[in-house]
């Protein structure tokens, strides 16, 4: 037997290739040995950026003595963004078996996949009244001698009780609904530093768009407020990189000063749309600077040359949490000289004593807006200077889905802050996909690592890319970014959507089968793959006026409404899915030559929530037809002639955008 991750293009796996443990990638093959030589499963799950994931593995998959333990099992290693499936599958098992969840996730399964023991970090000896991960390995593999009947009765129990899903109860959207979500995180809203709940604190930039969507659709100053001071504080403190620019995973304490160093592609995407919204929205500069950082960051340490973007950025440095990012007030002055170092100090919080292990992590909390310099060439100096210090590990995977919201965030970054560059980026991130993570037919796949694309497209994938395809086409107007999400949205249905029970499975109806089949409605991180859907499917019928997406967004909205009734607050982007269809809309046709500046200008400056734009030239009319029947009829001329529709009634054309009443 030997390691086979040595084989794998994941940088998690490939960090565990070297282990004493005979690990298996996930796979049939593992299985089919673990049913054959009638050994138990340990299924290990984590990511490459996961600070405690490096723990377990120095402290006992690096040790050949609990090597040694688990060749009584068929050890199989799961990067969980390679796949979501089976890390939705089993973390529900954890979450449902211990009251929690997180990674390291660790499972003990029968070798027909199912489980009967979960957890997540394990010490590898037990210490204050957890168990060690040594005793756990040795009483299982003595129960699985002596009393296996024990365990595969629990299996059972714990397959069946997570396959016994309730029936759907499908509701009517209404305002009711939103209002409910909007108050309840007014609730749970930490008045003095951000955010909601108490530590640790979380980002969730969908639940922020959903409340800037509130409060211009209901006249909500609160949810403004709210807004702005989570979105300020976020910034002034440590989860956001004051050097360096872009936002760690989250904060480990209420005020957002130290970060779980980790950075995600996701989460800056994410926050990239929030501050770019928050900028267009109130047209406060510094919501734009820090758009502009994250967006510089993105493209700075995530971008791929050939196009699209890494996953993110680890947490430990040489081996320690954090070390990458921290300073020494010495260590300022050193480099920067005594004023100028003194100074820098004084403004981002960098102190003798420390305030992270008796170092200091960069922040502005407390401290004015006005020493604010995103130019301040000593920030380069310290971005420089901590490069060469020491290396930042980096997870260089492509993830489709997360790529989606890329593109979506710097597409609408580009627009709103007049920077070229970002929509150039997220135009070639989108043809990298296109180019690379397409099957013939058009499947699309999940991941691309060293010049390889693996494993079945799931709904996240389909979802996001689709709604990154509908942003760029509001930026540029060309027809095939419509043509192409399009075409994922009709194989999005045909392939997730569960037309007896509503909504959309996470896995294609002809993936693997495992002992369940998600249906995940909830956002996390980031948006549920169901609430993405509803936008998608929402947006597409607002462009083309076909029936088949109207009818199949409305059962989507009655699904997760039916969903989200008991506590909306988890569901934030599914309720501005739902308020597209909830609150007045108008749909825009302009024809042409070319786009008129106006135009532009208009778009460039206000949300896109309540308007739905097409432009035809003699060009594209052939293929604009095609995609939205209505629009055939719509003559061409020199000049631009708007069309404007609100709620099932078409005004007179004019010739005059001010006489649109837009403005």
């Amino acid at each position: 037997m030997s390691n086979l991750l040595q084989y794998e293009k994941s940088p998690y796996l490939l960090q565990h290739k070297d282990n004493p443990v005979n690990w298996f990638p996930w796979g049939e093959k593992a299985f089919r040995k673990a049913a054959s030589e009638e050994k138990p499963v340990f299924l290990s799950i984590g990511y490459s950026t996961c600070h405690w994931c490096h723990v377990m593995a120095r402290e006992s998959f690096g040790d050949p003595g609990i090597a040694g333990l688990l060749e009584d099992f068929v050890c199989i290693k799961v990067d969980r963004e390679e796949h979501p499936e089976v890390d939705a599958v089993y973390m529900a098992v954890c979450q449902s078996v211990t009251g929690s969840g997180g990674w390291p996730l660790s499972v003990f399964l029968t070798p027909d996949k199912k489980p009967f023991f979960a957890g997540t970090y394990f010490p590898k000896n037990s210490r204050y009244g957890q168990v060690g991960f040594e005793e756990l390995v040795k009483q299982i593999s003595l129960l699985w001698r002596t009393d296996r009947k024990k365990l595969l009765e629990t299996g059972n129990q714990i397959t069946a009780k997570l396959q016994k899903q309730e029936a759907s109860v499908f509701c009517r959207p209404d305002r009711n609904l939103l209002l409910y979500g909007y108050r309840l995180l007014s609730q749970s809203f930490d008045r003095v530093f951000g955010g909601f709940g108490s530590a640790p604190k979380f980002p969730t930039p969908h639940n922020l768009l959903f409340l800037m969507d509130m409060y211009q659709r209901e006249q909500l100053p609160n949810a403004l407020h709210m807004t702005e001071t989570t979105l300020k504080a976020m910034a002034a403190g440590g989860i956001f990189d004051q050097v360096g620019g872009g936002f760690s995973r989250y904060s480990t304490d209420e005020r957002w000063l130290i970060p779980h160093f980790e950075k995600m592609l996701y989460d800056n995407a994410l926050l990239l749309a929030a501050y770019t919204e928050a900028f267009r929205l109130t047209k406060k500069p510094f919501y734009g600077d820090i758009a502009e950082r994250t967006a510089n960051y993105l493209l700075r340490e995530l971008g791929a040359l050939e196009g699209g973007f890494f996953c993110g950025q680890d947490a430990d440095s040489e081996g320690t949490e954090g070390s990458y990012y921290l300073f020494t007030k010495k260590e300022v002055i050193r480099l920067l000289g005594e004023k100028d170092g003194g100074e820098f100090c004084s403004l981002y919080g960098i102190t003798e004593a420390g305030n992270f292990e008796g170092k200091s992590v960069p922040n502005r909390i407390g401290l004015k807006d006005s020493g604010w310099n995103n130019d301040d060439p000593r920030l380069k100096a310290l971005r420089r200077y901590r490069k060469e210090r020491m290396s930042l590990p980096l997870d260089n995977k492509i993830l489709l889905s997360w790529n989606g919201w890329a593109i979506f965030a710097l597409a609408q970054a580009g627009e709103a802050l007049k920077n070229r560059g970002y929509l150039d980026a997220a135009k070639k991130a989108q043809a990298f996909l296109q180019r690379t993570m397409t099957k013939p037919g058009g499947r699309l796949h999940l991941r691309y690592c060293d010049k390889e694309a693996a494993y079945p497209g799931q709904l996240d994938d389909y979802a996001a890319y689709a709604l990154a395809l509908t942003a760029l086409y509001r930026s540029t107007f060309d027809v095939s970014y419509l043509e192409e999400a399009l075409l994922y949205a009709r194989q999005m249905m045909k392939l997730f959507e569960d037309r007896e029970n509503g909504g959309f499975f996470m896995t294609a109806c002809d993936a693997e089968e495992l002992i369940l089949r998600p249906k995940e409605t909830c956002d996390g991180a980031i948006p549920s793959g169901n609430a993405v859907a509803a936008m998608v499917l929402t947006e597409l019928f607002f462009l083309t006026g076909e029936t088949v997406f109207q009818d199949a967004a409305d059962r989507q909205n009655r699904f997760l409404a039916g969903e989200a009734r008991a506590y909306p607050a988890a569901h934030c982007f599914a309720l501005s899915a739902m308020a597209k269809s909830l609150y007045p809309h108008r749909e825009l046709v302009c024809t042409g030559t070319s786009v008129p500046e106006e135009l532009t200008v208009y778009l460039r400056n206000h949300p896109a929530r309540d308007l739905s734009v097409l432009f035809k030239s003699a060009e594209n009319a052939n293929r604009l037809a095609e995609i939205a029947p209505f629009t055939d009829s719509y003559p061409v001329s020199d000049g631009p002639v708007y069309y404007l529709c609100e709620n099932g009634s078409c005004r007179a054309p004019v010739t005059d955008f001010g006489r649109l009443g837009l403005l």
